[in-house]
Formats: structure tokens, C-alpha cells, sequence
């Protein structure tokens, strides 16, 4: 593949990747008290998150579609870069893929569901379609309540902001190789000119003339 359309490619999966994660970093300041402190968060503290996720889920709906066709765009850059790919994009890219493909599925699965469940109120029996439940499903009496619920939404926003991390690693991984591998056949070029430089100089010329007295 062409180095300008790759780096094109490049380009538009950092900036979907980036920008997911800047959105997941909007939601670090309710996340931390749930999941990484010491003292439990106060009745009071779930439901300020709580009334924040329903007015995140209550959004007008180009909010979620500007998000679709940004998760679209980081797509498109996969597949660029996968068409005809090199051993290095074989390799990093591919992973790449993966990584964002699994997160995808816990946008879906979790984050989008949660939501639902968080918006209508009615936690461990909300049935987000026909046929289909959440999370709080009733199992040999135990009930996911609406603090479970919120940490299950909390922990899924931290998996997710990994599994992005792990694609811009990726990438950084790929630049670096790639430039290492310039560098490794920019050297053997030189040495290879100079190699043939040296030869010319010590050969002799043919058919030289006497030298006069």
C-alpha cells in the first residue's frame, strides 16, 4: 500500500480512537468514587450518576448517530489498511482490529443496555426488547440492584478505555517498526553506495599510456 494512503489510514483510526476516549474520560469523575476508592459512594452520589446517565441516554438522537458514524470512520481506516496488507499490517492492524471490534461489543452489550436499564429505572427486570432482558435477571433469588448496576456500567466504561488504549499501542508499535525498518534499509543503502564507491576508486584504468622522459 501507498505510504500516503496508509498514513491516511492511520489517521482516520487514531482519531476516532482518541476521541472515544476523550469521552470516556468525561465520565472518569463518576466512575473513580464507584470503583477505585475506599469508602463506598453515598446513596446521594449513585443518584446524581444516575440522573446523569439518564440525561446522557436522553440525548437527541443525532448524539448517538454523530457516535455510529464516528465508530464508522475508525472502521473504514481498518479495512484501507487491511486491503492488500503488508506483514506489518497483517500483524499490528489485524490485532488492532480485534481489540476494537471488542470494543464495539462492550459498547453494545453493556454500556448501550445499561443505559437502558438506568433511564427506565426498573433494575433487575427491564426488558430492553422483546424476548430480551438485562443484566438484572433474577437468579435463584439474587437481583442485581441499582448500585451493581451502576458499577457494571462503571467497570464497562474502564474495559472499554483499555481495550482503545490497546489500539493507539498498537499503532505507536507499528509506527516505531516501520521507522526502524527505514532506518535498517536507509543504512544498508548507504553502506552498499559506499562500498561501491570504494571499488571504483582502487580499480585501475585500462590501456594506460608510457610515461614520458
Amino acid at each position: 500500500m501507498a505510504q500516503g494512503a496508509n498514513s491516511f489510514a492511520t489517521f482516520l483510526i487514531l482519531c476516532p480512537t482518541s476521541f472515544f476516549l476523550g469521552v470516556l474520560f468525561s465520565f472518569f469523575p463518576y466512575d473513580f468514587p464507584v470503583l477505585w476508592t475506599s469508602s463506598p459512594a453515598t446513596a446521594e452520589f449513585y443518584t446524581q450518576l444516575e440522573t446523569h446517565l439518564q440525561f446522557i441516554h436522553s440525548a437527541p438522537p443525532i448524539v448517538p448517530r454523530i457516535l455510529h458514524i464516528v465508530i464508522a470512520v475508525g472502521l473504514l481506516g481498518f479495512f484501507i489498511k487491511l486491503y492488500k496488507p503488508s506483514e506489518a499490517n497483517a500483524l499490528f492492524d489485524g490485532a488492532s482490529l480485534v481489540l476494537y471490534m471488542v470494543g464495539i461489543t462492550v459498547y453494545v452489550a453493556n454500556i448501550v443496555k445499561g443505559l437502558r436499564v438506568v433511564s427506565a429505572g426498573e433494575y433487575g427486570q427491564y426488558e430492553l426488547v422483546e424476548g430480551e432482558t438485562t443484566v438484572g435477571t433474577k437468579e435463584e433469588g439474587a437481583v442485581i440492584g441499582r448500585e451493581d448496576s451502576l458499577r457494571v456500567l462503571a467497570a464497562s466504561n474502564t474495559i472499554l478505555a483499555l481495550v482503545l488504549v490497546g489500539v493507539l499501542v498498537l499503532q505507536a508499535g507499528q509506527w516505531y517498526a516501520e521507522r526502524k525498518e527505514k532506518e535498517e534499509l536507509e543504512k544498508m543503502n548507504r553502506e552498499r553506495e559506499e562500498k561501491g564507491r570504494g571499488n571504483g576508486r582502487h580499480t585501475s584504468p585500462a590501456g594506460g599510456g608510457k610515461k614520458k622522459q
